[in-house]
């Protein structure tokens, strides 16, 4: 457990939804975080574009939501260098199984090296290329309906896309975690009406009015979409 000293050298993603005071505190009180995972989260830090990173707080939950539903199929969209996937992946069991499509050989060849460090490398298959063509194959290979639980964290214009993909995927009673969705608020602002801005705004109303999906929105990170497929 990292002691405050510690906090303030690994400090959480930060949030506009949290006080900076608060974001110390809950991962002081709540964030276990491996060693490997500490490093990731350090290693990636000094890259320019860090804040893609989801916070350690919200890996906590995710392998927790992973471990409450007995995943063991477990399907990534954006991987950058491996946070959310060792997270989900060391809350499987053995046998279990990670599909992770990316579409960057240079940020996931740092996730390759924590996943063989971290024990879980052989219930990783990594999928590079576009991922709309590899939801499309799995769901031409027979794979609907197989998911336990499905992460999206990538390109925004994609969402609407990649949602409708994995909700085929998931078998019923599976989870779908949706990252960014409020996007520094700004989907919460009618002034705002960037592409990436609008695609999620209108992603968030077409999930809320979705009969197939069950969800709710956690003030983690920047925004993270809870669904659960009935």
């Amino acid at each position: 457990m990292f002691y405050w000293n510690d906090i303030l050298a690994f400090m959480l993603v930060k949030s506009f939804l949290i006080p900076e005071t608060l974001q110390h505190y809950i991962a002081a009180n709540w964030v276990h975080e491996p060693d490997a995972l500490a490093r990731l989260r350090k290693e990636t830090a000094e890259m320019p574009n860090a804040g893609m990173q989801i916070g350690p707080d919200q890996g906590v939950l995710m392998g927790l939501l992973a471990r409450l539903i007995g995943a063991k199929n477990y399907l990534e969209i954006g991987v950058f260098t491996g946070y959310s996937s060792t997270s989900v992946a060391l809350a499987l069991p053995d046998d279990g199984t990670v599909i992770a499509c990316d579409v960057s050989e240079e940020f996931t060849s740092m996730a390759r090296r924590y996943w063989a460090e971290t024990g879980i490398a052989h219930k990783v298959s990594l999928r590079l290329g576009p991922a709309v063509e590899t939801l499309d194959a799995l769901l031409a290979d027979g794979h609907a309906g197989t998911f336990d639980m499905a992460f999206i964290d990538a390109d925004k214009p994609n969402y609407p896309h990649y949602y409708e993909r994995v909700v085929k995927l998931l078998r019923p009673n599976g989870l779908l975690l949706i990252d960014n969705v409020l996007w520094n608020g700004k989907v919460a602002d009618p002034e705002a009406t960037d592409l990436d801005t609008t695609i999620l705004r209108d992603l968030n109303a077409t999930i809320h009015l979705d009969e197939r999906m069950e969800s709710c929105l956690i003030p983690i990170g920047d925004g993270l979409t809870i669904a659960r497929k009935r």
